[in-house]
């Protein structure tokens, strides 16, 4: 068994298509059929069910394919740390961020990144702090920036806060309140919002505090993208509560001061275990020199 045949076998899970997985791996459909129907020989049994209109994985190939996975990452580590004793860090970063990322100029800090460290492949996962966190637990990613309410702290991960500040009302500029320079929460209930799905850690921070202030408020638009969140302000459908430094970047919208608003921490986390040198080199770019 080959980590060649491991790679082919896992970009036809990928892709669905022997064909577009030759491409992928730079070799003729040909050679890659080959391969995988050594393999496939060698382990007596099939691992693709093949018919003219589609690929699909046998109860053999789903078993065998998250093995092949972590056997490529094993292979990938290997040559990274042996990299790292000559003073080259290669192999693969993965990273996980929130939308409204703010504390840190996230694609300026990549950027330097690849121009000292151009044989590291970096892979981003954004998605809710929640979910980052138990990434970083699990292992799936390595480092990961959340945007979490000021009163938590994440668990089972190193953490290393990075910045709070307290959120801002957000509208369209032909809102109602669109001239208001200030505004408390008890008027914000009043209106209709936009936000984050119930039982994030984005949408927590605001729940938390009109919960605290014994006060309800609507939110009839949920979404999960930050970035759609804030054109359903822009179009006039409610008002949303942001960071106002993730705020700054965007255009075409009012932000208003919300004089008993609740506070969002921004953190950096990373995993409790053994690092890769790109991790490493990743941190240290940061600031921060992990033990």
């Amino acid at each position: 068994m080959e980590l060649q045949q491991m790679r082919y076998v896992v970009a036809v899970a990928e892709t669905n298509n022997f064909t577009r997985a030759a491409q992928r791996c730079l070799v003729v459909q040909s050679a890659l059929s080959h391969q995988i129907a050594r393999l496939e020989h060698e382990l007596g049994a099939r691992l693709f069910e093949r018919t003219s209109r589609r690929v699909r994985l046998t109860a053999a190939g789903a078993a065998f394919l998250p093995v092949a996975r972590q056997c490529l990452d094993a292979a990938e580590r290997a040559a990274a740390e042996v990299a790292a004793t000559i003073g080259e860090v290669r192999g693969h970063l993965a990273l996980g961020t929130i939308p409204s990322v703010a504390a840190v100029n996230l694609p300026a800090v990549v950027k330097q990144f690849h121009q000292r460290h151009p044989k590291v492949r970096v892979s981003f996962d954004v998605g809710a702090s929640n979910e980052l966190t138990e990434q970083v637990r699990q292992g799936e990613l390595e480092v990961a920036f959340l945007g979490i309410p000021a009163t938590a702290r994440p668990q089972g991960v190193v953490a290393r806060e990075l910045a709070t500040e307290r959120l801002v009302a957000v509208v369209s500029p032909d809102h109602h309140l669109a001239g208001e320079t200030t505004i408390d929460l008890r008027s914000l209930s009043e209106e209709v919002f936009v936000d984050l799905p119930a039982k994030t850690a984005g949408r927590a921070q605001s729940d938390l505090a009109f919960t605290a202030a014994g006060l309800t408020r609507q939110v009839a638009f949920e979404v999960t993208n930050a970035d759609y969140l804030t054109r359903l302000v822009a179009a006039g459908l409610g008002v949303a509560m942001l960071p106002p430094s993730y705020v700054e970047t965007l255009a075409g919208l009012v932000a208003i001061e919300v004089v008993d608003a609740p506070a969002r921490a921004e953190y950096l986390i990373w995993g409790r275990g053994p690092r890769s040198p790109a991790a490493t080199a990743f941190l240290e770019l940061l600031g921060y020199a992990p033990d």
